[in-house]
């Protein structure tokens, strides 16, 4: 198997343990359930901020440990006083060292939230909202389309928008009307390897009406222009903030940086 399929492998025990943890109805009498929602869409659109999606991520199956010394609430106050137009958190424990508690701590924040997770069942969109988040992802690499369709439904019941990561050509048929923006993971999910060539080669066959996110492997300002350029209104980063020992002040550095240009 490769790590895709371990990880979806795993989320499946995951979900259903939590399932039998948290009921539904437990989830749907949360604090954050019944609120209303902030738009990524709305804010990666607005040209005062900066169209980053800025990401907490303690560690990955590909590099280890990237930073297991800072606090959400310490580095995505910092994303979102700098400028971010979103705030994405992972959520994964097993692989990425999340949790649930980390998406709640960053609902400090005034900034549209995505959780980031495999999401493989409806379950998970509920435990999204009650949580605090506004965005959730949807990997194509782990959905058919029929299941995309469904589940992007659903989290548009709950008020929540919906980012559609693909990677290649034949994945741009899970895009569906429910789907808010389109993501281009420039990371091979199978292979971990890492190319911006992916979102320029996708880019002009994303629908004009759904806001392109370019995601991994953007680690300077140039490629923010070249991308920007190419069409793309959103940037997702996490890595190159979060290696370094102050992700907080390395956000604010590329912030003027890019200001700058």
């Amino acid at each position: 198997m490769n790590i895709l399929d371990t990880i979806v492998a795993q989320k499946k025990k995951e979900v259903a343990e939590r399932k039998l943890q948290k009921p539904i109805a437990k989830l749907e009498k949360e604090r954050f359930f019944a609120n209303e929602t902030l738009s990524l869409k709305s804010f990666l659109l607005d040209p005062a901020r900066t169209g980053i999606i800025a990401e907490f991520k303690r560690k990955s199956p590909s590099k280890g440990i990237i930073n297991d010394r800072v606090t959400v609430e310490e580095v995505t106050r910092a994303y979102a006083q700098h400028g971010a137009s979103g705030i994405s958190v992972l959520t994964d424990h097993e692989f990425f060292g999340g949790s649930l508690d980390d998406l709640l701590a960053a609902t400090i924040n005034e900034v549209p939230l995505l959780r980031k997770d495999f999401m493989i069942d409806e379950y998970q969109l509920i435990e999204a909202k009650a949580y605090g988040a506004e965005v959730i992802l949807l990997i194509a690499a782990c959905l058919t389309p029929v299941e995309v369709k469904t589940m992007a439904g659903v989290a548009k019941g709950l008020g929540l928008e919906v980012l559609l990561e693909i990677h290649n050509e034949e994945e741009l048929g899970h895009i569906c009307e429910a789907v808010d923006l389109v993501g281009v993971n420039n990371r091979n999910l199978k292979t971990f390897t890492v190319s911006i060539d992916t979102s320029l080669a996708l880019i002009n066959k994303i629908p004009q009406e759904k806001p392109a996110v370019a995601e991994s492997g953007i680690s300077d300002v140039d490629t923010i222009v070249t991308l920007r350029q190419a069409g793309f209104s959103g940037f997702l980063i996490g890595e190159n903030f979060m290696k370094q020992a102050s992700p907080s002040i390395a956000f604010a550095d590329f912030v003027n940086q890019l200001k700058a240009r």
